[in-house]
């Protein structure tokens, strides 16, 4: 079985809301204190998709979309 590395990171509002962001990992323990610290924080617009989408589908329409966006920045 295929697998693919993910990172959920969780961000609490002072409202109380919480919002859970899936990624690939950023920060492993390894180098966690030598580059581990955030320095921005980026929102992209809310997309709606299909709630039959895999964890593969979902991760290439990410990627995609980072894909997209950098090559608009230059």
């Amino acid at each position: 079985m295929k697998t693919l590395e993910l990172q959920l990171i969780t961000v609490g509002l002072e409202d109380g809301k919480q919002g859970v962001f899936v990624g690939l990992p950023l920060v492993v323990g390894a180098t966690a204190d030598e580059c581990g610290q955030v320095e921005n924080i980026w929102f992209s617009n809310i997309k709606e998709v299909p709630d039959s989408l895999t964890m593969e589908e979902l991760m290439g329409l990410i990627g995609k979309q980072l894909f997209d966006k950098l090559a608009t920045l230059q």
